[in-house]
C-alpha cells in the first residue's frame, strides 16, 4: 500500500526542527497539508517555506503549546485556513536536568508544562475537529523514558511516562470516534536535543559516541527514522493500532542489564 495523504491536513508541534521538522517534511511530501506549531518563529518560518515547495503545502503557526489560549488561537487559524485537522503529531518538547531536590520548581512547571500539558491542550482543541471530520489519527513522541530512567532527569522522565499514560486514556476515550491514538518511543535521535545535551560535557563527541554504543544496532537514530514511523501510525497502514507504544530505540530497550553488561556480563561470558 502506498501513503498518500492528499485531502488530509496535519498538525505538527515542534515541527521547526528535529523529530518534528522531519515528520513535516514526510507528511508535505506525501500530500497532507502541514501546520507547524512551534514557539520558534525564525525556525519555523524557515523550515515551512523551505518544505512548500514543489506544489507541498505548508505554513508556520506561532504557539506556546504550553499555553491554552495560544494553542486555541493556532488551531482555530489552521482549521480556518485548511477547513479541518485529520493528523495530529504531538511531538514539542524539551529535555532539562536535575532530580527532585536539585529541580527549581519552575522548571519543572516549565517541562510539565511543554511536554505534558502541551500534548494534553494541543489535543484538548484539535480532537473536536477531528469529530467533525469523522475520525483521524494521534500520534504522540514519548521516549524510551516513557518505560523506563535514567538518573537525574526526574522532570523528563515524568513528563515522557505521563504522555504514555495519555496515549492509552484517549485511545480509550475516542476509538468510537474514530480517532487512533498512538505513542512513538525513539531511543537516542541525531537532533538539536541531543547535541545541547551532549554540550553541557566536557567531551560531547565521546558522549555522542557512549550513545551509539547503548544501541544494539551501533549507532543513534536519525530523525527521518522516526518519522517515517509516526507516518506509519498516522497512516491507513496502521487502521487497526491504537494505544500502542512503538520502540524506534535500536534494541535499547532489549538487553537485560544495557549494552554494557552485555560486552561483560553472563550472556558475553558464553560467547567464546
Amino acid at each position: 500500500m502506498n501513503i498518500d495523504f492528499t485531502g488530509k491536513v496535519a498538525v505538527v508541534t515542534g515541527g521547526a526542527m528535529g523529530i518534528g521538522e522531519a515528520t513535516v517534511r514526510k507528511l508535505a511530501a506525501l500530500g497532507a497539508a502541514v501546520a507547524i506549531f512551534d514557539i520558534d518563529a525564525d525556525a519555523g518560518r524557515k523550515s515551512a517555506a523551505s518544505i512548500a515547495t514543489n506544489g507541498a503545502i505548508c505554513d508556520f503557526f506561532p504557539c506556546n503549546i504550553s499555553v491554552s489560549a495560544e494553542v486555541s488561537h493556532a488551531v482555530e487559524a489552521a482549521v480556518s485556513k485548511y477547513g479541518g485537522i485529520d493528523i495530529l503529531v504531538s511531538n514539542a518538547g524539551i529535555q532539562l536536568y536535575g532530580d527532585v531536590v536539585t529541580t527549581p520548581e519552575e522548571d519543572w512547571d516549565r517541562l510539565i508544562g511543554i511536554n505534558l500539558k502541551g500534548c494534553f491542550l494541543v489535543s484538548k482543541f484539535v480532537v473536536p475537529h477531528m469529530i467533525r471530520r469523522g475520525g483521524g489519527a494521534i500520534v504522540i513522541v514519548g521516549s524510551v523514558q516513557s518505560m523506563t530512567a535514567i538518573s537525574n532527569s526526574v522532570a523528563y522522565v515524568a513528563s515522557k511516562h505521563g504522555l504514555l499514560g495519555l496515549t492509552r486514556a484517549m485511545s480509550l476515550d475516542y476509538a468510537q470516534k474514530g480517532i487512533r491514538v498512538n505513542c512513538v518511543c525513539p531511543g537516542t535521535i541525531d537532533t538539536p536535543m541531543l547535541r545541547w545535551a551532549a554540550s553541557l560535557s566536557d567531551d560531547p563527541a565521546k558522549v555522542i559516541q557512549t550513545c551509539g554504543r547503548m544501541h544494539p544496532l551501533g549507532r543513534i537514530g536519525r530523525a527521518d527514522e522516526v518519522a517515517d514511523s509516526i507516518v506509519y501510525l498516522a497512516s491507513p497502514m496502521a487502521s487497526f493500532i491504537t494505544g500502542a507504544a512503538l520502540l524506534v530505540d535500536g534494541g535499547m530497550l532489549v538487553p537485560a542489564g544495557g549494552m554494557g553488561f552485555q560486552e561483560g556480563g553472563t550472556g558475553a561470558a558464553t560467547h567464546k
